[in-house]
């Protein structure tokens, strides 16, 4: 108890000092302090996946999520919510819904019924490219533009009229390994190093949100160790609300804090990863 008390007054006394990036890009100051969004109404992180003192409120979260195309009910009645710094899992087997969910969180696809809600809002209220700003993508094949890398990272603030400063770039670039590599061509990447770029690419917008689809499955073992432990690193270093699909189970239970398993568009479960990939097998 007494060390409870000590280690809440020290907390309370660092708290004016610490200074939490507001602003709609990643400054340095935020990239080199990754850890200073942590509030005392936040889930606190011990080692490795999520550990919760309280119950926070969801930054990400859906209600009766539903998609019908041709009487395909391709998404059907999906209610699910996501906390800071946790990574959510989807896995299902094939034509499930997985994709056709995760598309549906930042509206490439409009829902037939429900909605998505962005700490508390309704992202209907959303201007599409605000809200693509805070759910960043990261798609199983990174498509990136022509130039270099660092073109590649100034695409979406300069959509807002904004210029990503040089330290920012380069304190991207470092975080995703790719340090002094600015103005290489993309064109000469490899895949690995191609997947790194699209992801520090969706970090220049300084989202809350991150939506992996699948982003190692088109990696060699090698690459899909490095990006897998990249993401790990990035998304609770940064505490972003993280919804992975994977067809990999594997990867699920070393990445992810909870997993969902869907079939036929439903949620059939979602809790602690270790509990769902127990019955993962009899869910198929």
């Amino acid at each position: 108890m007494l060390r409870s008390l000590k280690l809440f007054k020290t907390h309370r006394q660092a708290l004016p000092r610490l200074a939490v990036s507001q602003g709609p890009q990643f400054s340095p100051s935020f990239l080199r302090a990754s850890l200073l969004q942590t509030s005392s109404q936040e889930p606190v992180r011990t080692t490795g996946k999520q550990s919760y003192s309280a119950e926070p409120r969801p930054v990400l979260q859906t209600e009766h999520l539903s998609r019908i195309v041709s009487a395909t009910r391709l998404v059907d009645d999906v209610s699910i919510s996501v906390r800071a710094g946790e990574i959510l899992a989807v896995l299902g087997p094939s034509g499930a819904g997985k994709s056709s969910f995760l598309r549906l969180l930042n509206r490439l696809d409009e829902p037939t019924r429900g909605t998505v809600y962005l700490a508390g809002q309704d992202y209907r209220q959303l201007a599409p490219r605000e809200l693509r700003r805070r759910v960043g993508l990261v798609t199983q094949t990174p498509f990136l533009f022509p130039g270099t890398i660092a073109d590649n990272l100034r695409f979406g603030p300069r959509q807002r009229g904004e210029d990503l400063p040089a330290e920012t770039i380069a304190l991207l670039l470092e975080q995703v390994g790719l340090a002094g590599r600015a103005e290489r061509d993309t064109a000469t990447l490899s895949g690995g190093e191609a997947q790194r770029v699209s992801l520090a690419r969706a970090l220049a917008n300084s989202p809350t949100v991150l939506l992996l689809d699948e982003p190692t499955s088109a990696l060699d073992d090698e690459a899909k160790a490095e990006v897998e432990a990249l993401l790990g690193q990035i998304v609770r270093q940064h505490r972003l609300t993280c919804v992975m699909v994977s067809h990999d189970r594997a990867q699920a239970a070393r990445l992810a804090d909870r997993v969902m398993f869907l079939k036929g568009g439903r949620l059939e479960k979602i809790g602690p990863a270790r509990e769902v990939m127990h019955v993962a097998d009899t869910l198929h």
